[in-house]
């Protein structure tokens, strides 16, 4: 089930389990976790992109191990805010998840607009060697991306239970 809203996304999310965030690349797939009330994100690997089977594979391996509930994709929209090719590949990618791969969780997309950005500034912060740095980036940058549609989902929560 693929959502565009994460408000609906919410709505069809197990209770009590955590979600996964993706920063999809041409080369790499990072990912991150969230805990299970879905507060906060955490880094956890870079999945070097071969085939689209053996990517979905390794997916499934860590959605069942973590007992992932929901997945957040990184849209990687250009800076004007309109979609090019790298989203449609985004996009094509959660069909083919959801289609292909037989992983049938609720999935939305997230703006990823300079999260990698983002990643790399902390990174330098915390004064990581190039070396290390290429090595996380890309799970790091999904952290960023998972912890900005968790920042969503506390809000969306406050606002029902304000209702």
């Amino acid at each position: 089930m693929i959502f565009e809203g994460v408000d609906e996304f919410l709505a069809n999310l197990p209770s009590l389990q955590s979600i996964a965030g993706l920063d999809l690349g041409t080369q790499t797939i990072g990912v991150a976790v969230s805990d299970t009330f879905l507060s906060v994100a955490t880094p956890l690997e870079t999945i070097k992109r071969k085939k689209f089977s053996q990517d979905a594979a390794r997916l499934s391996e860590i959605l069942r191990d973590r007992r992932i509930g929901g997945l957040v994709l990184g849209l990687p929209r250009n800076m004007d805010g309109s979609e090019g090719p790298r989203c449609q590949s985004t996009r094509a990618f959660a069909r083919n998840l959801t289609n292909t791969a037989g992983i049938h969780l609720p999935i939305t997309f997230w703006d990823e607009r300079l999260s990698t950005v983002a990643a790399e500034r902390a990174l330098l912060e915390a004064d990581t060697s190039r070396k290390r740095r290429a090595e996380v980036i890309d799970h790091v940058a999904a952290g960023y991306i998972l912890q900005g549609a968790l920042d969503r989902i506390r809000m969306l929560r406050a606002e029902q239970d304000n209702t």
